[in-house]
């Protein structure tokens, strides 16, 4: 790609599908659903979203994808819970897909951890931090595997082409744009919707990340803070621009979640929100139609 403006790029009815397993993400497929955990804890309990989680996917106009970390690296404190770790990490998202089915994701943050994982995973998740880490990124893309990438909160969305740029000239597994917020002083994020049709500019599927979105970095001392009342109305905005996919975490108990609990949400309140989006997105499909 050239250094052009998002208008001069690739126009949007010419967005490439992304496979993710089974499923296809892109212009006139079903909804992509990346949902669960915001961090692995007991094979019970991811066991019990993912059951959550595989009923949803029984509708024609959503595909879902089972998404927890094996290990939060970027926890505001040294003394915050990370995780199980990689090797048990990955155990746990294995018998996830084997008893429900579902494909599954999860992030990694070293290039070392990239093979391992693509063996597990049918997507690969870059963190936001991570999105400028060149090794990290090309490392990911030569498994083959497809990617999700979120925006860095520090990035420009037209900046994203470069990751793109990446992506493509180290594999052919394709990849995907997140956006998740952007810092707006300290320890707050706002969200700048124009950058979801700037990146889908770019020719490839966009996800939105309802959770991150309303984090507060720091927010909590230690911890990072946040406001799970806002996930649903910037999802509700973000379906209705028209994205190819959304990012929630979601938990039985957010409260007692290692990790992002008070952007999460709750686990009975998931199906329900999911069909108002899909009410939303079937409704803006026949006004555009």
């Amino acid at each position: 790609m050239s250094n052009t403006s998002p208008s001069n790029q690739v126009p949007s009815n010419q967005v490439a599908t992304v496979s993710v397993g089974p499923y296809p993400c892109g212009p006139n497929q079903p909804l992509l659903l990346i949902a669960g955990p915001c961090v692995l804890q007991s094979k019970e309990l991811a066991f019990e979203i993912a059951d959550e989680l595989a009923a949803i996917n029984q509708r024609p106009d959503v595909n879902v994808v089972f998404k927890a970390s094996f290990d939060k690296a970027n926890r505001t404190s040294v003394n915050a819970k990370r995780g199980p770790g990689i090797d048990e990490g990955l155990r746990m998202l294995e018998q996830v897909h084997q008893h429900c089915g579902l494909p599954v994701t999860t992030d990694v943050h070293l290039p070392e951890q990239v093979d391992a994982v693509a063996e597990v995973c049918s997507l690969l998740q870059i963190p936001a931090f991570l999105a400028r880490q060149t090794d990290l990124v090309v490392a990911a893309a030569k498994t083959g595997r497809p990617l999700n990438v979120k925006k860095g909160q520090f990035m420009a969305p037209e900046d994203m082409r470069y990751v793109v740029e990446k992506v493509h000239a180290s594999g052919d597994g394709g990849v995907m744009l997140c956006e998740r917020g952007t810092f707006f002083g300290y320890g707050r994020l706002v969200n700048d919707m124009q950058s979801l049709p700037i990146m889908r500019s770019l020719g490839v599927p966009v996800v939105f990340d309802a959770t991150h979105s309303v984090q507060r970095p720091g927010g909590l001392g230690g911890a990072t803070g946040g406001n799970r009342e806002m996930v649903e109305p910037l999802a509700r905005a973000a379906v209705a621009i028209g994205i190819d996919a959304v990012f929630f975490e979601t938990h039985p108990d957010p409260e007692t979640s290692p990790s992002d609990g008070p952007n999460m949400i709750p686990l009975d309140a998931f199906g329900p929100m999911m069909d108002r989006l899909l009410r939303l997105r079937a409704a803006c499909a026949e006004i555009s139609a």
